[in-house]
């Protein structure tokens, strides 16, 4: 059992619903929730309106991640600011040395699944020519880590010195576009790193350094690094109002990395309009968003399944787990629905993946705790796909695995894990991508966000706030002011 979009993105819920799992009949009791859920979400991409949904400071906020994928005059993503990205990604080609993204939750996992897709680990060790010109790309502000911080100020270090070196007759500067992103322009983690290493470079005779900033777009009041930005004339780039930082990937936020690495924004964006267009179907057997929330829903709220195990095949996807760690978690992890009962609703994510959990986690999976739902990616095709070769023919049982290619290994080896696990009873469905390139990630990013959307009205939960994560916000201000002051005494 399997909904197949014409684009050939495939939503396999074989061992999800049927004997043994979730049923048709479960289905059908939940369908008044559904309607109304639905019902939900066409008024929120009319209007952003979510019934229930308040801002951290207690005020009615709309929610607009919807219109992110319509390139259109007055949307978020105009055709004038798709164009501004497309220009200012050109402007760093042959410019720019290296960009350092300083950002953390959405604002770092978002732009790594970009990174990541578009360029893979061995980027930065590519030429110039072999990157086209693009700038190499690292990434900080995601955790206060002295040590990596110190590293990366000592790789640049070195790279400038280098360049310097080998370049003495033209004398040039190495290049460095520090993008700082944060919304309010306080963020401990981001701010720390960005004026660490700001402060580093700007001392190094041999560095040159620009900062764009990604921040709230406000002039009248601008938040801390608005204006730093205006004082210092950085260019600077928006964090809208009512795209919660899980849902920034389809804006600027993280758009402004994907134009200078040339990944392609307009494909993107095309994939995510057209699954929701797609999600736009009011009936839950051709609507891939609704579907899935549903089978999860009660697979957890009937069956117990509340841990659900991201597991794509694919080093380059594993990212795309831990982008959506944060889009489960932060959504649908309330102690208090919406009417401000004790729920304690949401599902555990856990990061995996295959083939390389297979031989570590599986064993979990396969017997442990019968409370788990493992969501696998596959990639269909994939580009330059390597054959095995026989190149130890007198060793039969490496000759007896050659003659394939690792694209079709890697998918006998998620068969074998599917088959095992719903042998086992164990709840398991497949997103299947017919390539992997920024039109089908579009898809399936953006068909997990509308998915967590709707369950957050079949549990009845605000799937925008995050009021967990102020919590410990509001704790570690004081807490910071006492080791400075601590500090100041010695």
């Amino acid at each position: 059992m399997s909904l197949k979009l014409e684009s050939g993105f495939e939503f396999d819920y074989e061992n999800l619903l049927g004997d043994g799992c979730v049923t048709k009949e479960d289905v059908s009791a939940l369908l008044p929730e559904l309607k109304k859920a639905h019902e939900a979400m066409d008024v929120m991409r009319r209007t952003g309106v979510i019934r229930g949904h308040l801002s951290k400071d207690g005020t009615p906020e709309k929610v607009l991640f919807s219109q992110l994928p319509y390139i259109e005059k007055g949307n978020l993503n105009s055709p004038e600011s798709v164009a501004r990205l497309k220009k200012f990604g050109e402007s760093a080609r042959n410019r720019v040395d290296a960009v350092v993204s300083l950002g953390i939750g959405g604002s770092f996992l978002g732009n790594k699944v970009l990174f990541d897709v578009q360029c893979g680990s061995f980027w930065n060790l590519k030429t110039r020519e072999e990157r086209k010109g693009y700038p190499k790309v690292f990434f900080s502000g995601n955790n206060i880590d002295p040590r990596s911080t110190k590293d990366l100020i000592d790789y640049i270090k070195y790279a400038a010195d280098m360049s310097v070196h080998h370049d003495k007759k033209n004398s040039r500067k190495y290049k460095v576009m520090l993008i700082c992103i944060s919304k309010s322009g306080g963020t401990l983690d981001t701010m720390s790193n960005f004026m660490v290493i700001y402060d580093a470079l700007k001392k190094n005779k041999n560095v040159k350094v620009e900062v764009v900033a990604v921040t709230d777009p406000n002039e009248e009041k601008p938040t801390l690094l608005k204006k730093m930005a205006m004082e210092n004339k950085w260019e600077s780039f928006a964090v809208p109002d009512g795209v919660g930082g899980r849902f920034t990937i389809f804006c600027e936020v993280g758009l402004v990395l994907a134009a200078v690495v040339g990944f392609d924004i307009e494909a993107f964006l095309e994939g995510a309009r057209n699954m929701d267009k797609a999600c736009q179907n009011n009936d839950i057997w051709q609507n891939p968003a609704m579907l899935n929330a549903a089978l999860k829903f009660i697979a957890a709220e009937k069956y117990g399944r509340d841990e659900e195990v991201m597991m794509p095949y694919g080093d380059y996807l594993e990212s795309v787990s831990m982008w959506y760690i944060q889009l489960l978690a932060e959504s649908l992890g309330k102690q208090f629905n919406k009417e401000g009962k004790e729920v304690c609703y949401g599902r555990t994510p856990i990061v995996a993946l295959g083939t390389r959990d297979m031989h570590s986690q599986t064993q979990q999976h396969q017997e442990g705790k019968l409370n788990k739902i493992v969501q696998f990616i596959r990639i269909e095709k994939w580009a330059n796909d390597l054959a095995v070769p026989n190149v130890f023919p007198t060793v039969q049982k490496l000759a007896d695995i050659s003659g394939v290619t690792m694209g079709q290994a890697l998918e006998v080896a998620r068969q074998s894990n599917a088959d095992a696990l719903i042998s086992n009873n164990r709840f398991n469905a497949l997103f299947s991508l017919p390539k992997l390139n920024a039109y089908y990630l579009g898809e399936l990013l953006y068909m997990l966000a509308m998915s967590i959307s709707y369950e957050g009205e079949l549990a009845d939960v605000d799937a925008f706030n995050q009021p967990g994560v102020e919590a410990y916000k509001k704790i570690m201000g004081p807490k910071l002011q006492q080791v400075k002051a601590q500090q100041a005494e010695k």
